[in-house]
């Protein structure tokens, strides 16, 4: 964010735009989950889009530390 020569910044946002993303297809999966709540294919799907967005959430706190 103090990089001078923007590393820092785009680096930033192509990290929200991962997140953001990975969290509208999260929402999207919870709802196929309400939508067919006994569907093992669709829960390991949710579990997998959680599994990576909690990954990049974690990353981005390291980062910030």
């Amino acid at each position: 964010m103090s990089d001078t020569n923007g590393a820092t910044a785009t680096g930033t946002t192509t990290e929200t735009t991962a997140v953001e993303a990975l969290q509208q297809a999260m929402v999207g999966q919870l709802m196929a989950v309400i939508g067919a709540p006994d569907d093992k294919d669709v829960a390991r799907a949710g579990d997998d889009i959680v599994q990576q967005l909690d990954a990049r959430l974690r990353e981005a706190g390291s980062a910030a530390a």
